[in-house]
């Protein structure tokens, strides 16, 4: 979910006024990506064996209902240790509906003594380690069962190739459509896939490895974010979770450091939003914040903490990488408070210790039941047309005026002004997301030419404003009553059935990106 809540502000001070600033640094428009997030329903696709993004293991007992089998025998890595008699284990895969994966003759592998077998797949053969099922996605989704395991040499390293990439995967994990579509950005922000909202990680041991059954558990382990950047040659943007310790960060930023291309760049966020009230690390931080004495009111030490954090991990990254040539070091806040901005980057001068202010200028069209504003039955009776009209007349100039008046923000304080996340945000919300006409309605705009136009308009605007790096929110994922926030729904998706995609390539290409080529 997306919608921004309402922050409670209260009666805030003006900012304290940082001392002499940094000459503002040259800015440059350019794209970049949030990535949606790993999950069995991701409809991008981004790797070729679709086993990375599965469920963690569901239980299932004859006889019982659904899920309702005995708590299973888990590894470190995710791994079925062995099975009671009369139950399996299986995992969603590709949970992708109207046919939106490839279908064929999909490759199932394994280490260890077993049984797998993939539901709806007709098997075409099976040997040690191996079976071939026959896949095909208008039947809907399907699962990966197991049914045996040894429990002295149990079933695990499982890999569910796509047809046609056996041979290739080791070496090109990556589909090719998915890197075809993102070549050219200038940053990928790894966010979601960090699964950073509310993460639980804490401790370098409890970090998403390579060898993990799954990355929906945990995230996509940074050695494979990093491959990916140097793959594109586009920056990594790193978000370290809001309660990781300075051994985490510290080992990180090596990783990072020791594989990451040297002619890139590692963008640094502390977590993800952490103003927003939503977000449970925005409640620990206030917690902290109010602990450490930066505040009495928990959204003002948030804040607070929000700088003082950055700070730390900023300078244990310098410390790393030996100097900040080749880090963006972000201070983040709320596009549609300066007052928010202000508090961040002047507390305790962390502007002298930053690259970078971190807003994301949504084109907000958030709709709830009732308010004084626009209401759910209002718009759920309104023509595609007047709802853009809503869009291009009443929320991009106001997300206008926001870019504008960050810019001076970040101006003032010696920093860049970057789009963390950027673009539509047509949602119901406090029940609204629940009105099934007006979602309608909003899918249809997102498909509608005319969304491509407010686009490159909000673009235009970006640049002439003076902004840096704008991180689209997101890159690819299938429209919902939550929102539409991917430029394109599938990965099959054509370019010309999405005006999202289209107007964030042609305006890539006008600041030089070859962006999809």
């Amino acid at each position: 979910m997306r919608w921004i809540v309402a922050v409670i502000l209260g009666c805030m001070g003006v900012g304290l006024a940082a001392s002499e600033p940094a000459k503002p640094q040259a800015a440059g428009a350019r794209l970049g990506i949030n990535l949606s997030g790993p999950a069995d329903w991701n409809t991008e696709l981004p790797f070729v064996d679709v086993f990375r993004f599965s469920r963690p293991w569901i239980s299932q007992k004859k006889g019982e209902a659904w899920g309702k089998g005995p708590e299973l025998a888990i590894d470190e890595h995710g791994w079925v240790k062995k099975l009671e008699a009369g139950c399996w284990a299986e995992t969603p895969v590709c949970t992708i509906h109207g046919g939106h994966y490839p279908g064929g003759e999909y490759v199932i592998l394994y280490d260890g003594e077993g049984k797998l077998e993939a539901s709806n797949a007709p098997v075409v053969s099976r040997s040690a380690g191996r079976v071939v099922g026959r896949i095909d996605p208008a039947r809907g989704p399907f699962h990966i069962k197991l049914t045996e395991t040894n429990p002295a040499n149990y079933v695990r390293n499982i890999r569910v190739i796509m047809p046609g990439f056996e041979q290739t995967y080791r070496r090109e994990p990556f589909h090719p459509a998915f890197l075809k579509r993102w070549h050219g950005v200038a940053c990928l922000r790894f966010m979601d896939w960090m699964k950073t909202n509310g993460s639980t990680i804490a401790h370098w041991s409890e970090r998403p490895v390579v060898e993990d059954a799954t990355y929906s558990r945990k995230g996509v382990p940074v050695e494979v974010m990093v491959d990916l950047c140097n793959r594109l040659h586009a920056d990594g943007w790193f978000c370290m979770p809001h309660l990781a310790d300075d051994e985490y960060v510290r080992n990180f930023a090596t990783v990072v450091k020791d594989r990451l291309d040297r002619s890139l760049k590692a963008y640094i966020e502390y977590s993800n939003e952490v103003w927003n009230g939503q977000f449970a690390q925005s409640k620990w931080a206030g917690q902290e914040g109010v602990r450490l004495g930066l505040g009495d009111k928990p959204w003002e030490a948030g804040w607070h903490y929000t700088a003082e954090r950055s700070v730390q991990m900023f300078g244990i990254w310098e410390d790393v990488f030996g100097g900040h040539e080749r880090l963006v070091r972000v201070l983040p806040s709320q596009a549609a408070s300066t007052n928010v901005s202000e508090r961040v980057v002047s507390f305790r001068d962390a502007c002298k210790h930053a690259d970078a202010l971190a807003v994301a200028p949504y084109v907000s069209m958030i709709v709830t039941p009732q308010g004084k504003a626009l209401t759910t039955k209002e718009v759920e009776k309104w023509t595609v047309d007047r709802a853009l009209d809503y869009l291009e007349q009443k929320a991009l100039p106001a997300s206008v005026k926001h870019i504008a008046d960050q810019k001076k923000i970040a101006d003032k304080y010696g920093l860049k002004l970057v789009a963390y996340e950027g673009g539509q945000h047509m949602v119901g919300a406090r029940g609204g997301e629940n009105d099934d006409a007006m979602t309608k309605l909003f899918h249809a705009a997102n498909a509608s030419p005319r969304m491509g136009t407010i686009y490159a308009e909000y673009l235009e605007a970006w640049a002439k404003a003076g902004g840096d790096v704008f991180c689209h929110f997101s890159s690819v994922g299938e429209w919902s009553k939550w929102g539409s926030w991917g430029a394109m729904q599938y990965y099959d998706e054509g370019p010309a059935a999405s005006p999202k995609y289209q107007a964030l390539v042609k305006w890539a290409a006008g600041r030089g990106q070859e962006v999809g080529k």
